[in-house]
């Protein structure tokens, strides 16, 4: 039976949010019983893994971007509508948008997280966050007019500390963008602007638990800091920032650190939506759900990702990881328990099944922790590699990506160098 967006008899499921888990439960709900709206404010998946990539020249945008509407113009049941969300009437079942109200049966929550800055109104003024396509491209942009405008510096002192690179937080997306940023001063500053000293240029990795990768298994985070070091970082563990004044960075018990780029990857908060009480929230603000991922004392909302905060599997009394998987097994599962539920079955509990994390350090560099093993180097690369190609969305990206690593490892040439709009942290203006 083929079901239609027109068929009013059918429940109304609105998605608000296109991330892991909201792309997964619109595939989950293609064709099933259900008229289907998905909202956001951009009219494209972000695959949010090799942001860094993007960041650091390695990758163009539209190579980890999917747009929503090559997945939904082939569902007969499901819509899309880009808006940007700006309230929740739970009590009369509406989401409210800057495009108008949608009305709902059944909600989904899939607004992921943001960059959080603990209150810092400096850092959030003057670091440079990663967190979307457009923030790839800003600080792609602002690394290198640094490095043009370093060439035009009189003093050594200006000159270092344009090129002076700080990444506050160690996890996964720290861990990457160093080691990147650390090929970069190895193989495009010799080359590209030969009158700057590529020992000029460095790269400084900030975080304040004791090792990197805390989300990861202790071998995994050693490694990390192993491999980092090797390529010329400099590693500050048991660091924590205090402020940031566009210039000089303030750090707990240790010399302030002078330089122009600090970028922020030190934390994230789940996105707040008007009209939610603030006590649904927990911590990390993230929305308190229960075994079946609904917002708790609701029976129509249910929260995944980033988002939902779930005391309730036993494995993850804290809550869950926010990684990718997680996201994409909350909206298989909920799914799945939408269909139960509209065949009189009970539902089931979530419960996360962890098939593993992993990062990369650059060239042949990478750490994996499986269920039962962790390990690093060649062969842990490798791996990062096949999962990030075959986990992308579309065939095409998958060859895009596929073919720009190709040419990054056979040339050692990261292509994507280009200032397409120029991007200012000071005045905000792009």
């Amino acid at each position: 039976m083929r079901y239609s967006i027109s068929d009013t008899s059918l429940p109304h499921i609105v998605v608000v949010g296109g991330g892991f888990a909201g792309l997964a439960a619109i595939k989950k709900l293609n064709n099933k019983p259900f008229r289907v709206t998905l909202l956001d404010k951009h009219n494209y998946h972000t695959f949010q893994p090799l942001l860094y990539q993007v960041a650091s020249g390695g990758l163009s945008a539209d190579s980890i971007a999917y747009p929503f509407r090559r997945k939904t113009g082939a569902y007969p049941n499901i819509r899309f509508r880009m808006c940007s969300v700006e309230s929740v009437d739970l009590e009369n079942k509406k989401v409210i948008t800057d495009r108008g109200a949608f009305a709902y049966d059944i909600l989904i929550i899939a607004a992921g997280a943001q960059t959080n800055y603990y209150g810092n109104a400096q850092l959030e003024k003057f670091g440079l966050p990663l967190k979307s396509v457009p923030d790839a491209l800003n600080l792609r942009s602002f690394i290198f007019q640094e490095f043009e405008e370093a060439l035009l510096e009189a003093r050594e002192a200006d000159i270092k500390k344009r090129m002076h690179f700080v990444i506050a937080g160690g996890g996964p997306t720290g861990v990457e963008l160093a080691g990147a940023l650390a090929e970069i001063r190895k193989k495009v500053l010799p080359n590209d602007y030969r009158e700057l000293l590529a020992q000029h240029m460095e790269v400084t990795l900030i975080e304040g638990n004791a090792r990197l990768l805390s989300g990861m298994r202790e071998k995994s985070g050693n490694l990390a800091k192993k491999y980092l070091e090797k390529l010329g970082v400099q590693v500050m563990l048991k660091t924590m920032v205090k402020n940031y004044d566009g210039s000089t960075l303030q750090v707990d018990g240790r010399d302030d650190i002078l330089t122009d780029n600090v970028i922020w990857t030190a934390g994230v908060q789940g996105v707040q939506l008007a009209g939610i009480d603030a006590a649904a929230y927990g911590r990390g603000k993230r929305l308190l759900v229960d075994a079946y991922n609904r917002l708790q004392g609701r029976e129509d909302v249910y929260v995944l990702g980033d988002l939902a905060l779930m005391h309730a599997d036993s494995n993850y009394p804290e809550g869950h990881p926010g990684v990718a998987q997680v996201a994409i097994q909350q909206a298989h599962h909920v799914v799945s328990n939408l269909l139960r539920s509209r065949k009189q079955l009970s539902m089931r509990p979530f419960h996360y099944k962890n098939k593993g994390s992993m990062a990369t350090i650059g060239r042949h560099r990478a750490v994996v922790d499986l269920p039962r093993i962790s390990f690093g180097g060649f062969i842990a690369w490798y791996i990062w590699m096949v999962i990030h190609l075959m986990t992308l969305v579309g065939f095409r990206n998958k060859f895009i990506v596929f073919v720009n690593w190709m040419w990054n490892y056979i040339t050692y040439d990261r292509a994507l160098r280009l200032i397409i709009r120029p991007f200012r942290t000071k005045t905000g203006d792009a």
